[in-house]
């Protein structure tokens, strides 16, 4: 058999900061994710688009686009990385540690995650977690080390990407056992206009990691068919930890996100004070790296996630809203 001559290929580097960089539409995010210059990375993409004599991206006022060459090349050089990436895997020692890294917003991460992974890890002792948690930069989602990434919006998968749909993003009005007793009960929507309404700061609607319309208590009383009477209240924070925690305490009313609280529904921290709900018609999804999956200790935490939606104390999938 006449053997296969070996193509010449244009440098590794500059093919993994293409990837990136088409990725993100964006060289100046490209640059944050791997840790160099702006001016680097479109030096690279320069010499890279020389070397096949083909411009990859088009270049406009604040934006950037992938010519048709260039989608075609995102594609083959994603799951070209993915094999390798998994090769590299294999050869690693067995008795090497094992690391999950997992990207959420702050209270995804505290209230929903990190309950999963205490109850994983007696299990897997062997297994250690990053997690990589902010409110306030939509990147982090997108950096190179992370094996999963929970997100929330109307999400499609990319090449390289396995996406699981999680549940809707739904949230509905909470307090402690003895607020509820104190100041209770609030049969009608309209009757929570006396309560202390404990507010999401419009700022966190507006961060980069979650940019989305607001889900408050405006949106609340509105799907109830009520008026809020906009009352004083004694919390408004941009941080949702710090609203669970004022709920807990005793302080008030709170627009819980369900999947965070309904673990402490369960462990009797927090009751429900009214039961209707509000949803935005978005889900929160679970984005895993191909590659990573091949990894025991990330498939075996994906099924571990993904068998908590049926277990009692957590939500379970739905399609309302």
């Amino acid at each position: 058999m006449r053997p296969v001559r070996r193509r010449h290929l244009p440098s590794l580097g500059a093919l993994a900061t293409f990837e990136v960089a088409a990725k993100h539409l964006s060289f100046t995010l490209a640059a944050k994710e791997l840790n160099i210059t702006q001016g680097a990375v479109s030096q690279q993409i320069r010499l890279l688009e020389k070397a096949l004599d083909v411009p990859l991206f088009i270049r406009k006022h604040n934006a950037l686009e992938l010519t048709p060459a260039g989608a075609d090349l995102s594609a083959a050089v994603a799951a070209g990385l993915d094999t390798i990436s998994a090769g590299v895997g294999l050869l690693r020692p067995e008795a090497a540690p094992q690391t999950i890294t997992i990207s959420a917003t702050n209270g995804m991460a505290a209230y929903w995650l990190k309950p999963l992974i205490d109850s994983f890890r007696p299990d897997h002792p062997d297994i250690g977690f990053v997690i990589l948690a902010s409110d306030e930069d939509g990147a982090m989602r997108n950096y190179s080390g992370v094996d999963i990434a929970l997100l929330c919006g109307n999400e499609r998968s990319e090449v390289g990407e396995t996406l699981h749909y999680l549940f809707p993003e739904a949230a509905l009005p909470v307090c402690a056992p003895g607020y509820l007793a104190d100041h209770g009960p609030f049969a009608d929507p309209q009757d929570l206009n006396r309560a202390n309404l404990l507010h999401l700061h419009e700022r966190h609607w507006s961060a980069d990691a979650i940019g989305w319309q607001p889900l408050g208590w405006e949106e609340w009383f509105r799907a109830q068919g009520a008026s809020w009477g906009r009352g004083a209240s004694s919390l408004t924070t941009n941080k949702v930890g710090l609203l669970i925690e004022a709920a807990i305490a005793g302080e008030g009313v709170m627009l819980g996100w369900q999947h965070m609280v309904t673990p402490l529904i369960a462990q009797g921290r927090l009751v429900v004070a009214h039961p209707a709900q509000v949803t935005a018609g978005r889900g929160n999804f679970l984005r895993c790296q191909t590659a990573a999956l091949q990894r025991p200790a990330v498939a075996q935490f994906v099924d571990h996630l993904l068998a908590s939606l049926t277990r009692p104390g957590t939500p379970e999938p739905r399609h309302d809203g």
